[in-house]
Parts: C-alpha cells; structure tokens; sequence
C-alpha cells in the first residue's frame, strides 16, 4: 500500500508572487535574478531543465501566480494560453516534469481549499474548479496520469472531501453533454476520479475513516450509503462512458476493491463484500448485454475493469473468480459486440490472460534462457564464451514461495489454462493490431508459467500461423509472439533451426491485394523479431544464426519501399552488431544505414545501396561478355551510349559504368572495335560535360563514374584525338581537385591508366607541362587539390618521372612533414605525399638494371632524403578538432619505411652477388670493398626498429597492431632478408610470427614489448612512446602499461645487455634523456611526469643507493618545465615529483625542497595549495630539512595559513619557511622585487586579477 500521510506542499491564495512558483523553486531559480550568471554544469537539473525546455515558462509561472492569488482563474483566456503552450509539448511530455510540481501543486491546493471553504454541494464551487481542472487534465494528456496523480495533496481527511466533489460533479446537468470540452465537465470529472485514485490507497481501514457509518453508530436515524459504496455507484455509471472517464473509473475500482479490508464485512452493516458483489454485478451485465451503443461502451469498461483487478490483485482471493471470468470471456467473444469493436476484444484478451495468471502458479522456470548480463559491455567481454550463463538481466516475476512448485514436469494445468491460450492463438490470427499484440504479450506470460514440453506445444502452435494458408495477420501475430517468447528468454536456442526460417520468410513477405500489396506489418515484426534475437541471446549462440539473417536485414534496410520497414530493419541490424559484434564490416554498414539516412526513399535507394548496386551491375554485364561478344560490341553498346546523357541519374551512370567494363572486357578478349563505335566511345565524355551532368543531384557520382569510364577505355586502347586527350585529362585534373576522396581516388587511378596510353609518346614537353603542374599543386592554397597532386604524382610513368626525378622528390619530401610546412594543417595531404613518395620511389627503381650501376643516384637520395623525411613523418603528432590526425601520417610513414627498407636491401644483394670472383688471398679485401658499398646499415636498421617499437607502445590501440605488425614484415619477410638488425633474436621472442596474439589489446602487447626496455638500442625512444600511455588519460590503458612496466621491473627472469646495472637504473637514465629531449614538449613531458610520479608511489627509485644523480638531474629538469607552465596537471605532477626527491635523505634533497617553497608563492591558489601540501607531508618524513627548534612551528605555519587566500600573505608566509630552513633569501626577495616593480608599472590592478589568471588556468585544464 502506497503512503499516504505526507501532506502535499499547500500554497495559501495569495502567498506566492508571478515569479514565486513555489518557494523551492524560487529559492534557485535562475530566472528570479536576470543578472546571475547560468551555471548548467552545477546548477540543478530542475534549473537547467528550467532554463531550456519549457521557454514560455515565465508566462506560465505568470499566469499561475495571477491564479493562486485571486484564488481561482479570474480570465478564461488564461486557461486557453496554458493549454496552448501544453499542447506544443503533446510529444515530448517528459520535458515538462521537472514544472509539474510547481504547476499541479498549488492548483490542486487551490481545488481543495475552495472545496473546504464553499462545500462541495455548491454549483460556486465548480465554477471555480473547472477551469483549474482543465489545466491539470492539460497536464495529465501531455504527461500521463502517472507522473502528475505524484503531486496530487493526499490527506487523508481528502478522501470524503473529493467524494462530495466527484458527487456533485456527476450530477451535474447533462444539458451541456455535448460540450464537455469547452465546460470544463469532463475535465474535473476525471481529475476528481485520480484523486480518489491516490486517495483510496490510504493505510487505513476505509471504515475508519468513514464519518458517516462512526454517525450511524451515535445517532438512530435512517440508514446511511458507505462511502465505498457511494464511489462504487458513481464508478459504475462511468464504466458506461464513451470518453477517458471510463478508464479512469476502471482504475479507481481496481484500486478500491483490491484493498485487503474490501474482502471483510462492515460490523454496523448488514454484509457487504464489495469485490464478490462487484463481479457478480458485472457477470451479470455482460451476459446481458445488447447491440446498443450504451451497453458496448459499458462492456469495454466493465472488462478493462476487471483486467485492471487481476492484473494487481490478490491471487489467493481472486483465484475462485477466475473461472466464472473466462466463461464470460468465451461467451462475450462470440457475440456481435465483440466482432465490431477491436477494442472490447483487446481487454477481453487482456482479461482472460490475466485469469489464466491467476490460475497458474507464479514460478520461475529453471529452463528459461538466461542471458549473460544486462550490460552490453560484459557481454561483449564474454561473447566467446560457451555453455550456460547466470542470469543478470532476464524479466523475474514475483514469486510466492508457498506456491512454487517444486518440480517442473508435475504442474497441473487448468483445463481453463489450454482454453484461453487456444484463445490467444486465435487473437493472434486477429484483424487489428491492438488484438494481435496483446495476445502476443498474454503467450508470453503465459509461457513462462509452463513446464518445458507444454511450452514446445505452444511454440508449435505459433509456428502453425506461418502456414502458406494464412492471413498476413497470422504472419504478424505469430512474429509479434515470437519477439516476447525470445524477450522473455522463453524461446530455446535448439528452437531456432524451425524458427529462423519463418523468420526470413516474414522479412520478406508481400502479397499482392489488386492494385497494392500488404505484409508491411509484417516485416515490421520480422525486424522486430531480428531485434529482440540481438538482446535476448548471446553471441554464443547467435553467431550460426546472424550469418543467417544479416544479409536479409540488410536487404529490407535498403531496398523495402516503406520507410519504417527499412528503419526497423536498420535498427534491428545496429542492435545485432553491437551486441553480438560477429558481423563483417558491420560498423561501416551501421554507420551508411543508419536510422536517418534511411528515412529518404531516394538516399536510401541511390546513396546506400544502389549506387553500389549499379557498379556491380556493370561488372556483373563484363563477366556476360564473353558468352556474346558481338551482341555486347554491337547493340549493347548502342543502347548504353545514349543512356549515358539520359536526364535520369541512375540511368547515366549505370550506362557510364557499363560502357566502360563492357569496352574492357571486350578488349581484354581480342575483340576489334569499329571505327564508328571508337569515336562513339571517345565522345561520351565531351557529351556529358556539355550537358553540364556534373552540376546538382548526383554530379558526385558522376564524376566517379566517368574517371571509372577513362580508365576502362585507357586499358582498352580507344583511338582518341588530341583535343579529346587534351579534354579528358582536363576532365581528371579537376576531379583531382575534388575534396571528395572517392573521386579523388578514381581519377588517380583513371591517370594510371590514362598516361601512359595516351601521353607517353606525346614528348617530353608534355611530361615536363604535368610534371610541373603537379608540383606547383602541392603548394596550391586547396587542400583537396594538394592531396591529389600528391597521389597522381606516385602514379607517374617512369619515362616522365626520370626526367625530373630529384625536384618531384624533393618536394614530396617537403611536403609529408610538418615541420616543412608548419602552415599546413592538413593532415591528409602528408598522408598522399607519404604514398606517392614511395610509389615514386617503387616506379624508378623497378625499372633501372639492377645488374649496372644505373640508378645509384636516385637510391643514394632515398637512403639519405627520403627516409630521413619519413623518419621525420613518423614523428607527426598533429591534432586538429578530430584528434590525433598525425596518426594517420604515422601510419602510412611507417609502410613507406619498410617499402624502403625493400628497395634499398634488394638493390644491396643484387650488387653483392654480382661483385665479380676473386682469388682466396683477396677475398678479405672484396667483402669489405662489398660491405662498404652497401647502402643499408646497421644505423638505419636500428633507427627503423626504434621509431616503429616507439610506435607499438603508444595509446592509440590501431597504430599499436600496425606497428607490431610492421615489425613482422621486417624480421619474416620472405622475399627480402633485412640484415642488420641490432637484437634480432630477442625481437623474434618477443614478436613471433604468428597472427595468433591480439596485439591492440594492452594487457596482451605491453607485456611483451616491455622487454625492449633491457636493450639500450631501443630502450630509449621505446619509452618516449611508453609514457604516453603510462601517463596518459585513459585509465584502462594507463592501469595496463604502467602495471607491465613495474612487472618487467621486478622481473628476475630479464637481464640488461649493461652488465653491472640494474634496470632501475637504466629506466632512470632514459628518462632523464627524455626529459631532455623533448624539453617544452607538454605532450611528452606531462606524460613522463606523471609515469614517475605514479613510479614513485610504488617506491621505485626510493630509498636505494646510487639515484643521485638521477635525483639532482631531475629536480634540474623539473624546475626547468614547471618554470612558467601554465598546465595545471603538469605543475601537480612536478610539485608531487619534488615532494618524493625532498623526502629522501640525499643531496638532491635540499635543493628540491628549495624549489618546493617557491611555489608556496605561485600565483594560482591551487598550486600554492598543492605546493604546501608536499611539503607540510616533507617535513614528516624528512626531519633534516629545517632545524629541531623550528620543526613545530614550521608545522604551524603550513597548516594554519589559508594558501589559496591572498598571495602575498603567502608569500610572506613562504619566506618565513625560507628562513626557517636556513635559505638565502636574497633570490626570493630579488624575484619579490621585481614583482612589486613589475605591479607599480601595472595601472588600475583590481583585486581580481588573481581570479582571472586562476580562471585561465581552469579553462586551460579543460574543467
């Protein structure tokens, strides 16, 4: 039983003001003060929701306050503004709830005052309430009833109160039946009945409560009506209504007569059991029914009443009920009344389920499927696992453990039992949805009451309605039964061999009815089916069946005509893939077919899907060219040409595409074409672009269709004349410069082809004009024209690049890093200029005589240039609004770095085998002359290992398993032995060739790329990415690395190639070096900081001999960075840093403790906060830094000064720690010195101006 004994917050008439909607919220409402600032991150949700969901709140808090304080709505037309702004929100009712409180509560305070002060038997009284309760009923359609009844006042001296209202109300005059709308009538009828609703629920005996039967106990007099009774009279006459009062009236009495003491008699009273009466009163009416209107309305209200009881009643006390239900049930089913009102047979569904209920046991079947969790990321952590899973997530029900039976195959069922579901069956074959779906609910409820083998003979029952002879209603129900059997866990995996094909069947069921189709319900439900699969079960037992059901999903995402079709199908295949994640491609297809994009017929058809469709159409028609090759040399292409100019989009391109591969493919078979058919072909082109296809809708597909089309009849020779030549390559020159990468992708290719066709033999003056052209695009202001120049560049011809070799390198080596175009922000143009640099590398030397000594230029220039410009790409750490971009240039450095390393081998062991024969004695004096004119040495093998480790212990998990395996290429390469590498024997431990080890996931990698660290050719820029992830932000990868890297320290197992050092103390030398290295570097630096300082409070480097001088270099270091940074984490890093180095009982101590009371001045709050928490935590630890004598009041100082308060109190405070510890404190005064100097030369210094700076340094820290 719900509570009852709070009181409502009450506003008395005239209290509040028109900005004071209730005193909580005018407390911190940041509308009562125009001036305060909006604070949404610590505001209140109340305010925030306040502030941007409910715009016209001030003229509604307006209005209210004008109500509250002439007790009662003095202007009609406010009643109309209120409704108005209500209705906007009829969709997104839940932005409303935070403003119910102070909306419904002093209304309803107002409607009870009244009632109290005028008596509810006055007509004064209901002028006075109906516009009130016409806004609360506003209120209850927007919101529910559910979230409004919650601020209703519940008293429990209300109850007799809103009975005398709900009276008077009913009998109101009828004359006005017709307008209830616009009298308020029907409104205060029902705000009335649901505040009965909260009302009934009190923890008391209604008896008790009840004046009238406690007067006729007192007085001898005529009989007095029990109150439960008046409200059972007046609920019956509602139960008859046509409009919301009739469910309402149902809900009241369900509540009414469910109470525990509505089964017992009333001692004053001759018997009176109200629930045995009430049904006995409704069997009655509903074998009596008629074809009336009056008596069908009743029906319906009647039977949702009694669905309402049942569904929270008490079983024990209904449970003799339940039989005489489903007779009445069976009998109304069968009448005239019931065939013309889909409503009636919804509740009479609903009804006889909910006896069948109460007639079973409540159980919890142990067979029940049960899913591994709730959480979706659990799951996916265990999506490989096998065998039976807890449950975490499957529906519960409510189990009496009295009536739980004890074994699953002894249950008795009800013959009512089989009755009904023989009737739920037949809902589910029913004409309206509404009658299907609730069926649907009731076999699943039903279900999971039942032993395993009568769950099989309903499951078989279901299946039954997807015979060829049944309706699309049965397709529809028997979907919508299957999704809550699998929702419910009710539907066994060893089911789904006779269950999935059904399903595939239903995604795509159409029947032809005329001039139309049906069975769009249908698949609707199918893609409903598919999405409760996806929740209900595991990848486990999924997998076999999703490689099922994926392509027909997609198929029904793209191409069903109906919009909700393809969205459900869509969302269907989103939830598959991101909970059972075994789909290929799966978050590419998600992130094409989403739920908008699909909303468009057109976008879903010509963008997703069939774009895609006429390109594999076309190669599907090359593949049928050799079975006809006159036919397709003949009439198909006739009839393609002209298609090509056709104003419909898809036509033109799918004819573009086809001309093309049909052209190739009869080419590649030895077909001649006809003089007319070339020139025919050579024209489509200049056609297109006179008819201006490339502008509007589609010119994007398009142009990729007609670099596709250049490139076909570039393989396949097509004679073409030189103004044509001339205007094709014009044509591709554009599209290169297009910011679309596709396009950009197609004309590169089509030039691959098309050059060495058409423009090779032209002379060198055309070479030279495209070479040049090219070069002076990478300099081009159009970032899309530099990415392009840059591919088409790498796809030259060796007969134009051997011209110009050395200025085309050149430049593409100036252009892959950032440091030669710092202007350049673009990320995608370095990535081209890596790829066509090494594919301009790869065309020169595959086509110099690797037997002379031709060439040795160009690969002298790329040992020295061109890997010293991708050593410096693989040092690109660019970030823009997208994140790290410059792991994109990373990516394809460390590709060309290998491509290289290739080139630069195959060349050294071609030269070493032709090195002519020689006598024994002179055998010394070749091998060196050979190994000296080797280009590939031990300095580039190791900066190559180096940079590429660096890489594969970074954070981003992508780059770490391309780096891995980039290192794989290089130690198992089979064609090309790579020599010299430094510790090869220990990469090939730590990296195996095998694709068995998931090298992105941290806790598998760093492990094992750990051990680099023993190997003083790697140690160092292995962990200048190492401490990107140790002191990184994401604390899944920082908790992995960081533990592998305190695991390989305390490995005994590992030596270091120094003998008669440790570890340790090779860790702390390379992390001086890094420190070094990168100094100013915050996005190295505040990383390293925090690995040694996560590296000190495991008590590494701590209290052990010989860190001296890793101490003094340190606090140097430290001091160095810290001086002037404005990064918040960075400074906390390095005050922690100084605190650990100042508490050990070393030389270095001092001076780190020296530079730890400087920052008890730092001109941030925060800082000096920070700085005097080290050391007042030094000082305990430390006792050698300030005298015995001055130790407590050094103490005192520290903990007693307020050092985010006024600095320079604090800096006199700082200087008084100076003395104490014996420190000159010349420097300090120095440096306070020049602060004053610097402060007097500062005109009009506000005292905020410390705020501000410590705003800019919250802003700088991204809180």
């Amino acid at each position: 039983m719900e509570e009852t004994a709070a009181a409502a917050p009450a506003l008395n008439a005239g209290a509040p003001t028109s900005s004071e909607p209730s005193r909580a919220a005018s407390d911190g409402d940041a509308s009562a003060d125009p001036t305060a600032p909006a604070d949404d991150e610590h505001d209140s949700k109340e305010l925030v929701l306040r502030r941007y969901f409910l715009q016209e709140w001030e003229l509604v808090s307006a209005i209210l306050g004008r109500i509250v304080a002439s007790g009662g709505v003095a202007e009609p037309a406010d009643v109309h503004r209120i409704r108005s702004v209500m209705d906007k929100y009829q969709e997104e009712g839940q932005l409303l709830e935070p403003y119910l409180e102070n909306i419904v509560s002093p209304l309803m305070s107002l409607v009870r005052s009244k009632t109290m002060e005028l008596g509810a038997g006055t007509d004064e009284v209901l002028d006075i309430v109906k516009p009130l309760c016409i806004i609360i009923y506003s209120l209850v359609t927007v919101c529910g009833y559910k979230s409004v009844i919650k601020f209703f006042p519940h008293q429990v001296s209300d109850l007799e109160l809103a009975v005398a209202l709900l009276e008077k109300c009913h009998t109101m005059s009828s004359s006005t039946a017709l307008r209830h709308e616009s009298t308020g009538e029907m409104e205060t009828k029902c705000v009335v009945l649901l505040w009965l609703y909260i009302l009934v629920l009190i923890p008391f005996d209604i008896s008790t409560v009840d004046t009238s039967i406690a007067t006729a106990d007192r007085l001898d007099g005529p009989e007095v009506v029990p109150l439960v009774t008046r409200i059972l009279d007046i609920c019956k006459d509602y139960l008859s209504s046509s409009g919301p009062m009739r469910r309402i009236s149902g809900l009241l009495l369900a509540r009414l007569l469910t109470r525990p003491d509505m089964s017992k008699a009333f001692s004053s009273f001759k018997l009176l059991w109200y629930l045995p009466s009430f049904m006995e009163w409704a069997h009655e009416i509903l074998l009596s029914v008629t074809d009336n209107f009056v008596d069908q309305f009743r029906s319906i209200g009647i039977v949702e009443a009694l669905a309402s009881i049942f569904k929270i009643g008490n079983r024990k006390v209904l449970y003799d009920s339940a039989s005489g239900t489903w007779n009445d049930c069976s009998v109304m089913m069968k009448t005239n009344v019931s065939a013309r009102s889909s409503l009636l047979r919804k509740f009479l569904v609903k009804l006889a389920q909910r006896a069948a209920l109460i007639s079973l046991p409540p159980r919890s079947p142990s067979w029940r499927y049960k899913s591994i969790s709730s959480s979706l990321g659990a799951n996916l952590s265990s999506s490989t696992a096998g065998g039976v899973y807890s449950s975490g997530s499957s529906q519960q029900v409510n189990i009496d453990q009295a009536d739980t039976c004890s074994s699953e195959e002894d249950m008795d069922v009800p013959e009512i039992v089989e009755e009904i579901i023989d009737l739920l069956l037949t809902g589910l074959r029913d004409s309206d949805t509404i009658v299907r779906w609730s069926a649907a609910k009731g076999i699943g409820r039903i279900t999971a009451r039942l032993t395993p083998s009568l769950s099989e003979e309903v499951l078989s029952s279901i299946l039954q309605l997807f015979s060829p002879g049944e309706g699309d209603g049965s397709w529809h129900g028997g979907c919508l039964a299957l999704a809550e059997l699998a929702r419910r866990g009710l539907l066994l995996p060893s089911s789904f061999p006779d269950v999935i094909p059904y399903i595939i069947k239903a995604l795509h069921y159409d029947v032809r009815r005329g001039p139309h189709s049906i069975g769009s319900h249908v698949r609707d439900a199918a893609a409903y089916v598919c999405w409760a699969f996806g929740r209900a079960y595991t990848n486990y037992d999924m997998k076999p069946v999703l490689e099922q059901l994926a392509p027909h999903l997609l198929t029904v995402a793209c191409y069903d005509r109906e919009v909700n079709c393809r969205r459900a199908a869509s969302a269907a295949f989103q939830e598959n893939v991101g909970r059972q994640g075994t789909f290929a491609h799966g978050i590419d297809i998600v992130n094409t077919a989403d739920y908008f994009a699909l909303a468009s017929r057109s976008n879903s058809y010509l963008n997703v899907a069939e774009k895609s469709l006429r390109e594999l159409a076309a190669q599907a028609l090359s593949l049928l060219v050799q079975y006809d090759m006159d036919y397709f040399g003949g009439h198909a292409l006739e009839k393609l040409v002209p298609c090509t100019l056709s104003s419909d989009l898809c036509t033109r391109h799918g004819a573009t595409l086809a001309a093309g591969e049909i052209a190739l493919k009869l080419y590649q078979l030895g077909f001649t074409f006809s003089t007319d058919m070339q020139k025919a072909l050579s024209a489509i082109v200049p056609a297109i672009e006179k008819a201006r296809l490339y502008r509007g809708k589609g010119g994007e597909i398009m142009r990729a269709a007609v670099s596709r089309f250049i490139s076909c009849i570039s393989m396949a020779g097509i004679s073409l004349n030189e103004k044509t030549k001339r205007g094709l390559l014009e044509t591709l020159n554009e599209n290169l410069r297009h910011p679309n990468s596709q396009i950009q992708c197609a004309a590169v290719d089509a030039l691959k082809h098309f050059i060495p066709t058409y423009l090779v033999s032209s002379g060198e003056k055309i070479a030279n004009d495209i070479i040049s052209k090219y070069m002076s695009l990478l300099d081009d202001p159009n970032v899309a024209a530099r990415r392009g120049a840059a591919l088409a560049l790498g796809i030259l011809p060796y007969k134009f690049l051997i011209l110009k070799w050395m200025p085309v390198m050149s430049k593409l080596c100036s252009s892959c890093t950032i440091e030669d175009k710092p202007d350049d922000p673009d990320a995608e143009a370095r990535v081209n200029s890596v790829r066509g640099l090494i594919l301009v590398c790869e065309t020169l030397t595959a086509c110099f005589d690797q037997s002379s000594n031709s060439g040795d230029s160009v690969y002298a220039y790329i040992k020295d240039n061109v890997m010293r410009a991708l050593f410096r790409a693989l040092d690109d750490y660019a970030v823009d609004n997208r994140g790290d971009v410059g792991s994109w240039v990373r990516e394809a450095a460390m590709d060309a770095l290998v491509r290289c390393t290739f080139i630069i081998c195959k060349r050294d062991s071609i030269a070493s085998r032709t090195v002519p024969a020689s006598d024994h004695e002179h055998d010394m004096e070749v091998n060196a002359c050979s190994t000296a004119h080797q280009l590939f040495d031990s300095g580039i093998a190791q900066d190559l290992v180096a940079g590429i480790a660096k890489q594969a212990v970074e954070k981003i998990d992508k780059i770490r398993e391309i780096a891995v395996k980039t290192l794989q290429r290089i130690l198992y390469n089979e064609e090309q032995f790579i020599p010299f590498i430094p510790y090869r024997e220990l990469l090939e431990e730590i990296i195996p060739n095998s694709t068995d080890l998931d090298w992105a996931v941290p806790t598998v990698s760093y492990p094992r790329l750990m051990k680099l660290l023993q190997v003083r050719s790697y140690s160092k820029p292995v962990l200048s990415g190492l401490v990107i992830s140790t002191g990184g932000l994401q604390e899944s990868l920082k908790k992995a690395s960081m533990s592998a890297l305190v695991g390989y320290l305390q490995d005994t197992d590992i030596s270091t190639n120094c003998e008669g050092k440790s570890r340790e103390y090779l860790l702390s030398c390379d992390l001086l070096w890094v420190l070094q290295r990168y100094q100013k570097c915050d996005r190295v630096v505040t990383p390293t900081l925090k690995t040694i300082e996560a590296l000190f409070s495991k008590k590494v480097f701590l209290n052990e001999e010989g860190y001296s001088e890793f101490y003094s270099g340190l606090v140097d270091l430290v001091g160095s960075e810290l001086k002037g940074s404005k990064d918040f984490t960075k400074l906390c890093a390095g005050l922690s840093i100084l605190g650990y180095i100042s508490s050990q009982l070393d030389g270095a101590c001092t001076k780190a403790f020296s530079q730890l009371l400087t920052f008890l001045g730092h001109r941030y709050p925060k800082i000096r906060k920070a700085a005097a928490d080290q050391v007042y935590l030094v000082l305990l630890q430390n006792n050698d830094l300030i005298s015995e004598e001055n130790m407590d009041k050094a103490q005192e100082v520290l903990a007693e000064t307020c050092w985010e308060g006024d600095v320079e109190e604090a800096r006199r405070k700082r200087s008084e720690l100076n003395e104490m510890a014996g420190f000159s404190v010349a420097t300090s005064q120095k440096s306070g010195n020049q602060e004053t100097r610097r402060k007097a030369g500062v005109q009009n210094v506000a005292s905020t101006d410390e705020n501000k700076s410590y705003s800019s340094l919250v802003d700088f820290s991204g809180y």
